[in-house]
C-alpha cells in the first residue's frame, strides 16, 4: 500500500480500478507511468497490466542497457521513425518479441515468443503450431 501511494506522483494519464458494464470483475484502466526509474517495481516485474512506465534515456545505447536490465524479455518496443536505429536495438535487445511503433499486434505468421524468464517455447506461428501438435504417421497394405 505504501508503494501504491508512492506511484501516484507517477502517474501522467489514466489508472485506477473499474469494472465491466455490468458491474463485474476487477479491471485496471490503462495508466502511463513518467519519470521511473529502476527501483520502481513497475520496471523490473511483468505487469501484464495496461500499464506502460517510461523512463528519461540519454540516448540509444542507454536505452538498450536499461531494456536488458531486467530477468524478463516477453517483448520490447521503440517508438522512432529511424528504421535504422529500431533495426539496431532489436539486435541488442534480449526480447522475444521486437516492435517498432506498436506494441499491439501479433501476426500468425511469426512467432511469438519470449527470452530470460518470459516463457518458454513460442506460440503463433508454424513453431507454435509444432509445439502444440504431435507427428502421426499411417501405413497401410492393401
Amino acid at each position: 500500500e505504501k508503494e501504491r501511494a508512492a506511484l501516484v506522483r507517477f502517474v501522467v494519464v489514466g489508472g485506477g480500478a473499474t469494472s465491466d458494464q455490468a458491474g463485474n470483475g476487477r479491471f485496471s484502466r490503462p495508466a502511463l507511468l513518467a519519470d521511473c526509474d529502476e527501483t520502481m517495481r513497475a520496471m523490473s516485474e511483468e505487469t501484464f497490466g495496461p500499464l506502460l512506465a517510461c523512463a528519461p534515456v540519454a540516448d540509444e545505447h542507454e536505452a538498450v542497457k536499461r531494456m536488458n536490465d531486467s530477468a524478463y524479455g516477453l517483448s520490447a518496443a521503440v517508438y522512432t521513425d529511424d528504421k535504422a536505429l529500431a533495426t539496431w536495438m532489436s539486435r541488442r535487445v534480449d526480447a522475444g518479441t521486437f516492435f517498432q511503433n506498436r506494441c499491439d499486434y501479433l501476426d500468425p505468421y511469426l512467432a511469438w515468443t519470449g527470452a530470460k524468464d518470459s516463457g518458454f517455447g513460442a506460440s503463433l506461428s508454424r513453431h507454435g503450431f509444432r509445439a502444440v501438435t504431435r507427428l502421426r504417421s499411417f501405413h497401410a497394405r492393401e
